[in-house]
C-alpha cells in the first residue's frame, strides 16, 4: 500500500486491466520517526507510529496525539525498446526482426504531502486503545501524452497519469499487558478511497481489420476510476521484553481482499472505422488481493544509557496477487465492422506473475539530555528489499526492483511535546528489460482470437529515483501509570521499625 502507487491499486481499460500493485505499492517505510530508524520499528515501537509497524507498541504511547507528513519525491526516464517484424504478407511468415530504440521520456509525481494522524487513550491500567489513519507512501505519477514533436509518446500503452487516486488506511486498534514483559496488540482496518488511471489502448485487430497495432488513429484514450473501495484487514503484534534491556517484537498484517465498483470512460479511435461506433454502459467491478505481511525486530536499549539499536527481518506475500479479475457489467461496443452489432466486453482474468519480497533493517536512535526539559535523538537507518516485479514484468505502472534506502531523522523533545524530522534516499538499479522478454502486451478491448504473436509494450530501460523528507510532531498526555502487579514488584518493602528495649529495673 511497501512500497498509493508506485504504486497505485487497480486499472482496468475498456474490460482489460493494468494494474499498478508491486513493493511499490509502499515505496517507503512509512511514518517520520520509524523511517528516521530505516523501518527497524518492530521490538522499539513505542508511540503512535506502531499502529502500521506493530500494534503492540501503542501501549507505551499512553494518552498521546501523532501528527506527521511526508513528501515522496519521484523522478523517472524510459527509453523503450521494441521488436519490428517484417512479415510476409501472403503467409502470415516473420521474414525479419529489428529492435528499434524510442525517445527517452520523463516521468514525475506532484510532491504531496502523506499524512499520518493518530490518538491514543489510557483506558485501564492494563490496556490502550488508539485510532488512527494513514495514508500509504507512495507515488502518483504523469507521463507525457506527446513528445515534443507532436507525435505520440512511447510510453502512452502503460500510463499516463494516476493523479487524482485518494487512498487511505483508517483502523482502531486496542494493545493488553497482561504480565509486565508482555504486551500485545490488534487492530481492525479499512482500505477506502478511490483510484483513477489514465492510458492508451489500441483498437487495431489486424486479423480483422487493414491497421498496425501502434498507428494513433487507433488509439483508445481510456479513463478508469474505481470508487469507493473499501477493503478490510487487520494486524496483530507482540512485544516481549525477554531480558532486561531486551525486546523481541513481532506482527502480522492480513491481506487486504478488494472488490471495487467502477466506471470506464473513453474516447474512440479516430479511424473512420470507429466512425459510427459507441460505447453503452460504464460499469464493472473490480476484485484482487494485496499481500499479507509478517515482521520480525530485536531491540537492545539503555547500553549505554540512551541508546537504543534494532535489527528486523520482513516478508511480504505479494504472491498472493496472482491475478486480477474484471468483470464488466453490461459495457457493449456497438456497430462494429465486422463484429457482432452490440459486443460485449467479457471478464477477463489477468495473470500478474508477482512474487514475495524479503526485506532487512537495522536502526538506532540516541537521546541526549540538552538541558533539564528538552532531549534531542539523531537517528539513522537502513534498509534493503527485493522485487515483488520480475524484470519481464517491469513497467511504467509499477515500477519495483531491489532497492536499498538509507535514511537519517532527528527528534526534539520540549517536555511532553515532541518534534520529529526525516530524510531517506532510495537507490534503485536501471533495469533493461529485452524486448524479447517482455511479457506484457499491448491491450486490445477488441478480440476476435488471441493473437499470435502480442505486441509487448514494456520492453526497455527503466531509471527512476525516490526521496522521502517528513515532519512529525507528537504529544503525550498521559504516560500512565504502571499496572497494579507492576507498582507492588517496584514498590519496596517498608523498613523495619526499631525496636526499644524496656529499662532494667536497676535502670
Amino acid at each position: 500500500m511497501r512500497r498509493l502507487v508506485s504504486a497505485a491499486l487497480a486499472a482496468v481499460i475498456a474490460g482489460s486491466p493494468a494494474v499498478a500493485l508491486a513493493s511499490g505499492f509502499y515505496t517507503a517505510d512509512r511514518g517520520v520517526r520509524p523511517l528516521g530508524r530505516g523501518g527497524a520499528f518492530v521490538a522499539g515501537a513505542d508511540d503512535l507510529g506502531a499502529i502500521a509497524y506493530n500494534p503492540a507498541g501503542i501501549f507505551d504511547a499512553g494518552t498521546s496525539l501523532l501528527i506527521d507528513a511526508s513528501m515522496v519525491l519521484f523522478r523517472s526516464d524510459y527509453t523503450r525498446q521494441a521488436l519490428l517484424r517484417q512479415v510476409d504478407p501472403n503467409t502470415g511468415e516473420v521474414v525479419a526482426e529489428y529492435e528499434q530504440t524510442f525517445p527517452t521520456i520523463e516521468g514525475s509525481g506532484a510532491p504531496l504531502p502523506i499524512p499520518t494522524v493518530a490518538a491514543s487513550f489510557i483506558v485501564h491500567p492494563d490496556w490502550r486503545v488508539a485510532i488512527g489513519a494513514h495514508v500509504p507512501y507512495a507515488t502518483l505519477p504523469s507521463y507525457p501524452e506527446e513528445l515534443e514533436d507532436g507525435t505520440p509518446s512511447p510510453g502512452r500503452y502503460q500510463l499516463v497519469t494516476l493523479e487524482g487516486s485518494v487512498l487511505a488506511v483508517v483502523g482502531g486498534y486496542v494493545a493488553w499487558r497482561p504480565i509486565k514483559p508482555l504486551t500485545i496488540g490488534a487492530g481492525f482496518e479499512l482500505l477506502v478511497g478511490s483510484f483513477k488511471s489514465q492510458k492508451y489502448l489500441s483498437g487495431c485487430v489486424p486479423e480483422r481489420f487493414f491497421c498496425s497495432s501502434e498507428d494513433p488513429d487507433w488509439d483508445v484514450a481510456t479513463e478508469i476510476t474505481a470508487a469507493p473501495i473499501v477493503a478490510p484487514s487487520g494486524n496483530l503484534g507482540l512485544i516481549w521484553e525477554f531480558y532486561e534491556s531486551f525486546r523481541l517484537g513481532a506482527s502480522f498484517h492480513l491481506p487486504f481482499w478488494i472488490d471495487a465498483p467502477a466506471t470506464v470512460h473513453t474516447r474512440l479511435p479516430s479511424t473512420p472505422v470507429f466512425r459510427s461506433v459507441e460505447q453503452v454502459g460504464e460499469d464493472a467491478s473490480i476484485q484482487f488481493m494485496l499481500p499479507w505481511e509478517v515482521r520480525l525486530g530485536l531491540e537492545m536499549r539503555d547500553i549505554p544509557p540512551g541508546l537504543r539499536v534494532e535489527i528486523g527481518a520482513d516478508y511480504h506475500h505479494w504472491a498472493v496477487h496472482d491475478q486480477i479479475l474484471v468483470e464488466p457489467e453490461d459495457i457493449v461496443l456497438t456497430d462494429i465492422p465486422g463484429f457482432p452489432k452490440e459486443y460485449a466486453l467479457p471478464a477477463i482474468s489477468i495473470e500478474r506473475g508477482f512474487q514475495g519480497t524479503v526485506g532487512a533493517r537495522i536502526g538506532a536512535e540516541y537521546s541526549i539530555k540538552a538541558t533539564d526539559d528538552v532531549e534531542v535523538t539523531p537517528r539513522a537507518g537502513f534498509s534493503y528489499e527485493t522485487s515483488a516485479v520480475p524484470a519481464e514484468y517491469q513497467s511504467l505502472l509499477l515500477l519495483d526492483a531491489g532497492k536499498a534506502t538509507p535514511s537519517v531523522g532527528l527528534g526534539v523533545q520540549f517536555g511532553n511535546a515532541r518534534f520529529d524530522v526525516v530524510y531517506a534516499h532510495q537507490f534503485y538499479p536501471s533495469v533493461e528489460v529485452a524486448p524479447e522478454d517482455a511479457k506484457l502486451p499491448q491491450t486490445l478491448p477488441l478480440q476476435a482470437n488471441a493473437p499470435d504473436r502480442p505486441d509487448y509494450i514494456n520492453g526497455g530501460i527503466y531509471n527512476w529515483g525516490v526521496d522521502v523528507v517528513g515532519l512529525g510532531f507528537q504529544y503525550t498526555f498521559d504516560k500512565g501509570a504502571p499496572a497494579v502487579e507492576d507498582e507492588e514488584a517496584e514498590t519496596p518493602a517498608p523498613a523495619p521499625k526499631p525496636t526499644v528495649e524496656p529499662p532494667s529495673e536497676e535502670e
